[in-house]
């Protein structure tokens, strides 16, 4: 298999989103029967960094009920500006810096960038004052890049296992950035370690933590991804269309 290029054609329209939402669940649905699995086990979680309120509107109208964002601010500007939209739910899926924690506990339902105790623990803090919880994933680095966040896949048993104290966060799976590349078996390698990594896990987790969701794939791999076991793929430009922005903004070389 081949990934698909940007760029994508800008979708200007709810029945140009719908389209476009259609037809990457029909890519999911192909991709899921070549490997004999159901299409209801993959949840679509479209990506709308960069993509203005209006279309964002088109799109809850083509029917998007979840929308993932890399950077809080722009999230949490967009959760405020739309919060008239019944049953939006928001997604954080880039790094979280601790001093960003208090917003996300405030308006966002997942969190997919998990990696370090230090968030966890400034996370559990402010969503018990705001008495709500967060399901999150935990960020792991499958491709072993130095620009890439993400715990490696040998420290997260240890990290499950602390996790198990914030009572705040229901940990639901694991999720990870392939490797940016065209090459194909390297990508898919990223997506393999992480299945096989879930499968090492599960009898050692907490009662309390779950590592059956894996969220991995994006526009131009995430039938890979299916193929390889995700649960969750997170698609933006074939849904909304190619960005101007370039990946490096959206996720940023560990300091």
């Amino acid at each position: 298999m081949s990934l698909i290029p940007p760029p994508w054609p800008q979708a200007d329209s709810v029945d140009a989103l719908a389209r476009n939402i259609q037809a990457v669940r029909e890519r999911i649905a192909a991709a899921c029967q070549r490997v004999g699995r159901d299409p209801a086990e993959v949840r679509l979680l479209p990506v709308s960094k960069t993509v203005d309120e209006a279309h964002l509107r088109m799109a809850w109208a083509a029917g998007c009920r979840g929308l993932g964002e890399n950077k809080v601010q722009e999230a949490q500007r967009k959760a405020a500006a739309l919060a008239d939209l019944a049953g939006l739910r928001w997604s954080v899926i880039g790094h979280l810096q601790t001093n960003k924690a208090r917003d996300v506990a405030r308006f966002a339902d997942e969190f997919q960038a998990l990696d370090s105790l230090r968030v966890a623990d400034a996370l559990q803090q402010r969503l018990q004052v705001e008495d709500r919880q967060l399901d999150v994933f935990v960020q792991v680095n499958t491709s072993a890049e130095t620009s890439k966040y993400g715990l490696q896949p040998a420290q997260v048993h240890d990290f499950l296992q602390a996790l198990a104290a914030f009572d705040r966060l229901q940990v639901r799976g694991l999720m990870t950035l392939a490797e940016f590349t065209p090459d194909a078996a390297r990508v898919r390698a990223c997506f393999v370690r992480l299945r096989e990594l879930r499968g090492q896990l599960r009898a050692q987790v907490p009662a309390t933590v779950s590592v059956e969701e894996l969220s991995m794939g994006m526009s131009g791999d995430f039938e890979i991804a299916i193929e390889e076991g995700a649960t969750v793929v997170r698609v933006g430009q074939a849904i909304f269309g190619s960005r101007a922005t370039p990946d490096s903004f959206y996720w940023p070389a560990p300091r």
